[in-house]
């Protein structure tokens, strides 16, 4: 049976949450958020903490990764060409139509500025090229751009050979972010961009990134990667496919902390392990609950969503307490909060009362 909590403690979860854990007074000196409206999102009592819980929540985490990413899973394909791509386009045999299809090229003031002699897809999607004058390529692949341009050569030359290559990639690109050796820019060329790719050129996630906390911007829509849970499904990263305009960040370990207090021996901030920390390892890394004060009945977790503020409880003192706090997993921002004993609150609010009547009558007692 789950333990109900006042009102006024809720409050006080509350504003551990909002306030970012471990920063509860300089929050309350400010007033807080702690409204009505953010009263009307908190629990009247918490969830326990059991064996089906913990399944069904895993299950959901799993499930929701694999719904969301699925848009991201795509078949590679060849590289489309688009504006600003620069192309080497020569015909076998008729050297005299190629120097002058690079002469014409060459002379243009966006090739001088780039030092290249080629053929620039301009704002309009086409080159031109002798004989057939302004050719559409944007949009084409490689090798149906050389059919088009074989085809249209055909008018005027007996069975052209044309050879036409990607001297540049300029026209797609995404952009990496955060936790990585080397952020920034990175043009998709004619290897498939995929999620292992564009990490890679962009060095790698330094010791500072969360490899859980992979960030994926498309069209107004952030798609959560979890690298480690990838790998533990089984599911091949290389699937993830990033296409032009993407922005992909690395968070750092720092923004996926937990915050343990109340009752602990020493509350204190956590990072967790590659978005890995369970709730045993955060109750143990902060020194245990305290046994003249804690109330082992009342381990709470408050967890906040966008919409609302979630609340679980374990008893510790059951059977089994210990397998289901390692098995509970905590999300990043997380509050674990041991409530004091009945005895410990009397103690202290006798003391904010009476200040030091407790301790006077403790020592009367002994005379």
């Amino acid at each position: 049976m789950s333990i109900s909590i006042p009102r006024c403690r809720l409050q006080l979860l509350y504003l551990l949450v909002t306030c970012g854990g471990l920063l509860l007074a300089g929050c309350a000196s400010r007033g807080g958020h702690a409204d009505s409206a953010g009263h009307a999102d908190l629990p009247a009592t918490p969830v326990l903490i059991t064996a089906a819980l913990i399944a069904e929540q895993r299950d959901a985490r799993q499930r929701l990764q694999g719904d969301d990413l699925e848009a991201l899973r795509a078949a590679p394909s060849a590289y489309t060409l688009g504006v600003g791509d620069l192309l080497a386009i020569s015909v076998y045999q008729n050297a005299d139509l190629t120097m002058a299809a690079q002469n014409a090229a060459g002379g243009a003031g966006e090739q001088n500025a780039a030092n290249q002699q080629g053929f620039l897809i301009n704002a309009s999607g086409a080159i031109q090229f002798p004989l057939v004058g302004e050719l559409t390529l944007a949009g084409l692949s490689a090798v149906q751009a050389k059919a088009l341009l074989t085809e249209r050569l055909g008018k005027y030359l007996q069975r052209p050979s044309v050879k036409l290559q990607v001297q540049a990639f300029r026209s797609q690109r995404i952009y990496v972010d955060g936790e990585v050796k080397q952020p920034g820019v990175q043009a998709i060329n004619d290897l498939p961009m995929t999620l292992t790719e564009a990490v890679n050129r962009a060095g790698g996630i330094t010791p500072a990134g969360d490899q859980s906390q992979l960030w994926l911007l498309r069209g107004g829509h952030s798609y959560h990667i979890d690298l480690p849970l990838l790998v533990q499904q089984g599911q091949d990263p290389n699937r993830l496919l990033l296409r032009n305009g993407d922005v992909l960040r690395v968070k750092a370990l720092d923004e996926s902390k937990v915050f343990v207090s109340g009752e602990v021996v020493t509350p204190k901030a956590l990072l967790m392990h590659s978005g890995r920390l369970s709730l045993n390892e955060a109750i143990g890394e902060s020194g245990g609950i305290n046994p003249l004060t804690g109330d082992a009945r009342r381990v709470f977790v408050v967890r906040r969503r966008q919409d609302a503020i979630e609340l679980y409880q374990l008893d510790a003192r059951d059977t089994g307490a210990l397998a289901l706090a390692e098995s509970f997993e905590l999300a990043p921002r997380d509050l674990v909060f041991i409530d004091a004993s009945g005895l410990a609150q009397w103690y202290r609010t006798l003391s904010m009362v009476i200040p030091g009547a407790l301790t006077s009558a403790v020592s009367a007692g002994k005379q």
